[in-house]
């Protein structure tokens, strides 16, 4: 039996994460850290209670006293380590909190880690991070695989390009067992409207602009947040430390291929008095926006035996499927942070 932290379990990724390990994992014990600041919500943790096996702790990964105590209190012996500041755009406008959390939380569970587990083979902390961290590809480039190397180009992903420095020198000054993993845009169920997709959803079945900067051909590989979370478990389960593994969805469209996909379909699902295409909206492009990532998971496809369950298709309809059932969910997690955050970044749309 495992003692497993999930940092940002209350979050998009880390709370579909934690449903996962719980089914498949049931005799684990979760300690799940969430700051619970704009992005997290205790609500995508339904179904969860606590008990025996399972702790929610609001805390801050940067609280220096906080996270030794629970490594000690706890006896954790595997991290999980999503917690992060993750929107490029919040980067652009407001960088220090993306240093802060991404740079010296991870740093602080990095000591919480080595002063803990000391020689004991049998831990592992898992640091998730992003393909961002490599850059921009041309249209012909090969996609990213495990070796290439770092080239971030916003506050983000300079960001966590530290962090994935920083866990590889803790393997290899320290011997501390860590694994990095680096996956492609995910989407599905609990994702902060926000992004891409939750976004183009919610406005289109509203009837307002959709929003897509510049020409809308930026090409991003889609991951669904279900095959992200198996990946993640084959390489805590499967994986040697100090390795990286890359995990991405064989799913690259770009971004204005993307917003009529989910048109189409909310047209099907929802009819309405005009194709939804027609609320398209071109906005000023951010700066210093990649033209496309790829990944290549070639290696834990052949090493590990995972492969990505979802297509594009069916996974998009899976997942506006989820937005459809669950409107009481978005309507809450938008007010407050997230209607302010649009207004300042679409204000020209008057969204």
């Amino acid at each position: 039996m495992k003692t497993i932290l999930i940092t940002g379990g209350a979050g998009f990724i880390g709370s579909n994460f934690v449903h996962h390990w719980r089914k498949h994992h049931p005799e684990d014990r979760i300690i799940n850290l969430d700051a619970l600041t704009y992005a997290g919500n205790p609500e995508n943790l339904t179904g969860i209670e606590e008990g025996a096996n399972y702790r929610f702790v609001h805390g801050d990964i940067c609280d220096n006293e906080l996270i030794p105590k629970l490594f000690e209190e706890e006896k954790i012996d595997t991290v999980v380590h999503f917690a992060a500041e993750s929107h490029v755009d919040r980067s652009i406008s407001g960088p220090e909190a993306f240093i802060k959390t991404n740079v010296h939380g991870t740093f602080n569970l990095l000591e919480a880690a080595r002063n803990t587990w000391a020689n004991d083979s049998g831990c592992r902390f898992l640091h998730v991070s992003t393909d961002e961290v490599y850059g921009s590809l041309e249209a012909d480039d090969p996609a990213f695989t495990e070796t290439t190397p770092f080239a971030p180009n916003s506050p983000y992903s300079a960001s966590k390009a530290a962090s994935d420095h920083l866990v590889r020198a803790y393997f290899h000054t320290y011997g501390l067992p860590v694994l990095t993993t680096n996956c492609s845009n995910n989407y599905g169920p609990y994702q902060f409207p926000e992004k891409l997709i939750p976004l183009v959803f919610i406005n289109a079945l509203e009837g307002k602009p959709l929003p897509v900067y510049g020409d809308g051909k930026q090409i991003r590989d889609w991951l669904h947040v279900a095959d992200h979370c198996r990946g993640i478990d084959a390489v805590l389960q499967n994986s040697h430390p100090g390795e990286t593994w890359n995990i991405g969805g064989c799913n690259e469209w770009t971004n204005i291929d993307i917003v009529r996909l989910i048109c189409r379909h909310l047209d099907e699902l929802r009819p309405a008095d005009r194709p939804r295409e027609e609320l398209i909206t071109h906005v000023t492009d951010r700066p210093g926006h990649d033209r496309r990532y790829a990944i290549d998971a070639g290696k834990i496809m052949r090493e590990l035996g995972w492969k990505p369950e979802y297509t594009f298709e069916t996974g998009i309809q899976q997942t506006l499927a989820w937005y459809l059932e669950n409107q009481t969910w978005w309507e809450r997690v938008r007010d407050g942070e997230y209607r302010k955050f649009i207004r300042q970044q679409y204000e020209e749309l008057a969204i």
